[in-house]
């Protein structure tokens, strides 16, 4: 039996605010898998977002995000919810969940951190990518359906191949109605992205499916702009299991990185 279509807000956003903790999603936050769902990009974004006007401090930010996909991610109305685990004068532990019909479908993790002028000795190994400037146009609907992927704009470099590449990605839609969220909200919610620019094997009928349970942020450095990075290399196990691993860059440089555990699944 074929699951009914959730009931959508309406408007150039991902979600309308619906006041207390209450959202919906709109068609632009659709996933890719099923037409009823919503896809993990927007959601993780949101839940960032939630988790940032979560008691801020100033002298704070996100250093790393853990997401739990605990179940399909149902489209139209859902709550979040924010609590702090592990108050701290130096660290915390904060938590946000994304609850639908009594379900928490995603869980949500991240530790914030306090900061401290280190310019002196700022570094990073990972290797920058060519700048959105210098990479194709790339139609990311002609392989993945869906209102989220149709929402974004993309560009591919050279060497793109399955298994592995470098793709930029923006939107001009805003995480909710109110459009005052954080650059780095507002990329955490492309990150999830990473899973589908340069699959190993086409999705669809007669292939395998390959969601990812999980989603892993860590941020060496706060992104800003609007244009996310994403150096991309995906590897599948022999038993069922795959992993997409990625190196996150702004127009900056790379500032961090993320990790999908995948279940691999004939069609």
């Amino acid at each position: 039996m074929t699951a009914a279509l959730p009931e959508l807000a309406e408007g150039d956003f991902y979600y309308k605010d619906l006041g207390g903790g209450r959202f919906c999603s709109t068609i632009h936050a659709q996933g890719a898998w099923n037409v009823h769902e919503q896809h993990m990009a927007p959601a993780s974004g949101l839940l960032a977002d939630r988790l940032e006007r979560h008691e801020p401090r100033a002298d704070m930010r996100m250093a790393r995000i853990s997401y739990e996909i605990l179940g399909l991610i149902p489209g139209g109305g859902f709550d979040i919810v924010t609590t702090t685990l592990r108050p701290g004068r130096t660290i915390e532990l904060l938590q946000a969940e994304l609850v639908s019909a009594g379900r928490v479908a995603i869980r949500a993790t991240a530790w914030r951190m306090v900061t401290s002028d280190t310019a002196a000795v700022a570094a990073f190994e990972d290797t920058a990518i060519p700048s959105p400037g210098d990479c194709k146009p790339y139609d990311g609907a002609s392989v993945w359906p869906g209102g989220y992927i149709r929402s974004l704009e993309m560009r591919v470099a050279d060497g793109h191949r399955p298994g592995s590449g470098k793709v930029w990605l923006r939107t001009d839609h805003s995480l909710t109605n109110a459009a005052d969220s954080t650059d780095m909200a507002r990329l955490m919610g492309l990150v999830d992205t990473a899973n589908g620019i340069a699959a190993r094997v086409p999705p669809g009928k007669d292939s395998y499916a390959f969601p990812n349970l999980d989603l892993q942020i860590h941020m060496y450095r706060r992104p800003e702009g609007e244009w996310l990075g994403l150096d991309n290399a995906v590897s599948f196990g022999t038993d069922g299991i795959g992993l997409t691993s990625t190196v996150l860059h702004d127009l900056a440089g790379p500032f961090g990185r993320a990790e999908q555990i995948l279940t691999l699944r004939k069609s």
